[in-house]
């Protein structure tokens, strides 16, 4: 390993897979919640995309969804996931339910405490917590790939925070404006030790229900959405 500033990693932070959730609640870190078949047929899809690039290491969540998807990216290289926990979905108070205002657990009055804060945010994980974890995973998977690149396959909030923190934007957003849909690919290339640009892609795009891109925006001053890497 060198930590010359010409050598060139690339480390692809992956969202999982559709999830088989057919009660809707917010699953949040709960144990046995796997991919749904489309689910699979994404995870299939990014290690097709991928079959070619110069992929030496493969890590995962140790949650079901994320294990699965990184499944098929590490067998298509000849490698084994390796689980990392700070790649893990964000802390929430309303896990296990259902998160609306008529139906879900908004509507109890007990749960509006949670809610005083979103700068924070005051109902989960805080956001600074997730970019310290998450910088840390990424920068031991770089170290892993030094010189080539690697998959980390993680769960949107935290990949979102921590671009959100790389590219120098606020924390706190609109969920709705996140630019993270399932099976993307958000890449950070460094050279040396340091972070020389973001990528982003979505190589399942056609595969994700039109529902779930509807509310997706540009991101101002982020990459638009492309099949490349943007590396």
């Amino acid at each position: 390993m060198t930590n010359s500033d010409n050598d060139i990693t690339v480390v692809h932070v992956m969202r999982h897979g559709e999830v088989e959730n057919p009660t809707g609640v917010l699953y949040g870190r709960l144990p046995g919640y796997h991919l749904s078949d489309l689910g699979r047929r994404m995870a299939d899809r990014v290690a097709e995309h991928l079959a070619e690039r110069d992929i030496t290491h493969v890590v995962a969540s140790p949650l079901e969804r994320a294990q699965e998807t990184a499944a098929p990216i590490a067998k298509a290289h000849g490698l084994d996931v390796r689980t990392d926990r700070r790649l893990i979905e964000a802390a929430n108070v309303f896990q296990g339910k259902t998160f609306g205002v008529g139906d879900g657990a908004l509507r109890r009055p007990a749960n509006w405490k949670y809610l005083t804060n979103p700068f924070r945010p005051s109902w989960g994980e805080p956001y600074i917590d997730q970019v310290v974890r998450m910088m840390a995973a990424i920068g031991v998977a770089r170290d892993a790939a030094r010189g080539h690149e690697a998959v980390c396959v993680s769960h949107q909030l935290p990949i979102w925070i921590v671009r959100s923190f790389v590219e120098r934007r606020r924390l706190w957003h609109d969920p709705r404006k996140r630019q993270c849909t399932l099976a993307s690919l958000t890449s950070f290339t460094y050279r040396g030790d340091n972070i020389v640009s973001v990528g982003y892609s979505e190589p399942a795009r056609d595969l994700v229900p039109a529902h779930l891109l509807a509310g997706a925006r540009p991101v101002k001053g982020a990459p638009a959405p492309s099949k490349g890497y943007g590396a």
